[in-house]
C-alpha cells in the first residue's frame, strides 16, 4: 500500500503534537511489509509522517519538486530532510529548478500519481497560496485517489 502525505506547515506546538500522534496511530494500521510512504519530506507533517513509517518498518520514497526546493526549506530542517533522503528507497523528480508554487504543486501531483491514498494534514480551509494543501487534496479527488484527512478536532493554524 502506497500512502502519500501533504499537510500544512508552520503549526504550533500544541497542533503538532496533536499531528504527529495521529500520523503514527495511522501508520500502525498498516503491515511493515507492505507499507510505503511517499512524501516530499518537508518541514512538518510531510517529514513527521516519513519518519513515522521508516520507525514502523515501511519503506519511504521521495519525491524533490525542484532542484533547489532543499534551500528553500528551513535552515533546521536541513539535517531532518538529508536524512530522510538518505533512507529513501526512491527518489523521483520533477526536472525543475526553481523551488516554486508551481514546482511544488508539480511534485504533489507526482506524489498523488504514485499512491493509492493520500493522507491530508488539513483544516478544510482553501490554500493559501497556489499549490498549497487543499489543491492538493482538490489534485486527488480530481484523479480518483482517496484522501483521508487528519486534523485535531478543535484546532487552528
Amino acid at each position: 500500500m502506497r500512502i502519500g502525505i501533504t499537510g500544512h506547515r508552520g503549526l504550533g506546538a500544541d497542533v503538532t503534537a496533536q499531528v504527529r500522534a495521529l500520523l503514527a496511530a495511522r501508520v500502525e494500521g498498516y503491515d511493515p511489509a507492505d507499507l510505503v510512504g511517499v512524501s516530499c519530506i518537508a518541514d512538518g507533517p510531510d517529514a513527521w509522517f516519513a519518519e513515522a513509517v521508516l520507525a514502523r518498518g515501511g519503506r519511504l520514497q521521495v519525491v524533490v519538486p525542484a532542484a533547489e526546493y532543499r534551500a528553500g526549506l528551513p535552515d533546521w530542517h536541513h539535517p531532518v530532510y538529508d536524512r530522510l533522503l538518505a533512507h529513501a528507497a526512491d527518489v523521483h523528480h520533477t526536472g525543475l529548478a526553481e523551488s516554486t508554487s508551481e514546482a511544488h504543486q508539480a511534485g504533489s501531483e507526482i506524489l498523488v500519481g504514485l499512491v493509492d491514498e493520500l493522507i491530508a494534514v488539513w483544516d478544510g480551509k482553501p490554500a493559501r497560496g497556489y499549490g498549497g494543501t487543499a489543491d492538493v487534496v482538490a489534485y486527488a479527488e480530481r484523479t480518483g485517489v482517496p484522501v483521508r484527512v487528519l486534523w485535531p478536532e478543535g484546532a487552528a493554524r
